[in-house]
């Protein structure tokens, strides 16, 4: 008796975290369009989500308000589904943010999503004079009252960052209960934590660094764990993974696309993110960071390998969002999230099986099916043959 083929792992989806990246050489205006105009690009090329970060410092990721990029991207997009990526609750009263992110379900009649976090940049917590030892503890704080806003209840709770007094969103959720929810994890297990205790999806933004690699099963676990003590199974379509790319049809070609800016991404990198890579001494950084798995620099082949790596560690998660980084120019960088569109993402949504399997019985009969087209031709030609010779017989 033969074993039982195989399944496949349900479709994955596919997208973007655009923290974003800008060099400080690059006008910040220009960069700004350019990221909505990349937006664009993806709701053609059929991409599913888009991820918009948050952050106050550092000159780089220069959006601070991921609602307002998203109000203005939803405008010029049809399909494609948008997410703060994610909102430091910490930084914000709840009430402004619950309403906040009301008001862009309604706008975009459900296409937002709404990631949180407890935020990323220290230097932005600073400047908000907010101890980083507390932000975990606020999220978590600031979460739970948000929710209940999202419920309809009048909220009378304060606390040491935050005073509400019988407050109420005047607009309930377009999308019921509320928008699909997602909170960041890296390495810690906070976010592991949150996600089981509420149900939600993760953001895995470092899943492909070193340490983010070896801590997603770690914190799958954790929210798995908790979610369980409460009665629930935690959904892996809501686990997102997420990790930078850069393909071009040769790995020689991609090599020499991110050569225009790598460099820059990684000094910036290197001094604000524990989580970054280090190159050994002597060795090419794009060496390094294809060798650890860091990232994928090479062609589509090389991503597709990347994806069943990180499934071999995780089993099946819902997205693979790619780290938008600015490595290459825009036009190359357009042709890298083509190249995946055309030739990674339907690997992965098994686009292409019913083709294929369609093409393997016809190709394993061919030779049976070739020779009764033969042998039926033969026989029409013979048929044809013999009406004429009657016909000439009678005449």
């Amino acid at each position: 008796m033969s074993a039982p083929a195989e399944q496949p792992l349900p479709p994955m989806r596919n997208g973007i975290f655009l923290a974003p990246f800008h060099a400080l050489d690059q006008d910040p205006t220009e960069a700004l369009h350019r990221d909505l105009e990349l937006i664009e690009h993806l709701d053609r090329l059929g991409y599913e989500e888009a991820w918009i970060g948050e952050h106050h410092s550092a000159g780089f990721e220069i959006i601070a308000s991921p609602e307002l990029f998203i109000a203005a991207a939803a405008e010029r997009t049809r399909r494609i589904r948008l997410g703060t990526g994610v909102v430091s609750l910490p930084y914000h009263n709840p009430l402004m943010t619950a309403n906040r992110i009301i008001q862009l379900d309604h706008m975009t009649r459900g296409r937002v999503m709404f990631g949180v976090g407890p935020g990323l940049l220290p230097s932005d917590a600073m400047m908000l004079g907010i101890d980083p030892m507390t932000q975990r503890d606020r999220m978590m704080e600031g979460l739970a009252v948000i929710l209940r806003l999202f419920r309809g209840e009048v909220v009378t709770e304060q606390s040491d960052w935050f005073n509400l007094v019988n407050a109420r969103t005047h607009l309930l959720p377009y999308t019921r209960p509320h928008p699909e929810m997602a909170v960041a994890s890296a390495v810690s297990p906070s976010g592991g934590r949150a996600a089981g205790k509420y149900g939600f999806g993760m953001l895995c933004v470092a899943a492909t660094a070193a340490d983010g690699f070896d801590a997603l099963a770690t914190n799958w676990q954790i929210a798995c764990q908790i979610a369980q003590e409460d009665g629930r199974t935690m959904d892996r379509n809501g686990l997102r993974l997420v990790g930078p790319v850069h393909i071009a049809p040769t790995r020689e070609q991609a090599r020499a696309n991110v050569q225009w800016g790598l460099h820059k991404w990684l000094e910036y990198f290197a001094r604000l993110n524990p989580l970054s890579p280090r190159t050994p001494e002597g060795m090419d950084p794009i060496d390094a960071m294809i060798a650890t798995g860091q990232a994928v620099i090479g062609t589509p082949d090389d991503a597709i390998a990347q994806i069943h790596r990180l499934q071999a560690k995780q089993g099946h998660f819902g997205a693979f969002l790619q780290l938008a980084h600015n490595w290459a120019s825009f036009d190359h960088t357009i042709k890298s999230y083509a190249l995946w569109a055309e030739h990674v993402a339907p690997v992965f949504k098994h686009a292409n099986a019913s083709r294929q399997a369609s093409y393997d019985w016809t190709m394993s009969n061919a030779n049976e099916f070739i020779g009764k087209a033969m042998m039926a031709a033969g026989a029409m030609i013979q048929r044809h043959a013999d009406e004429q010779a009657a016909k000439a017989a009678a005449s």
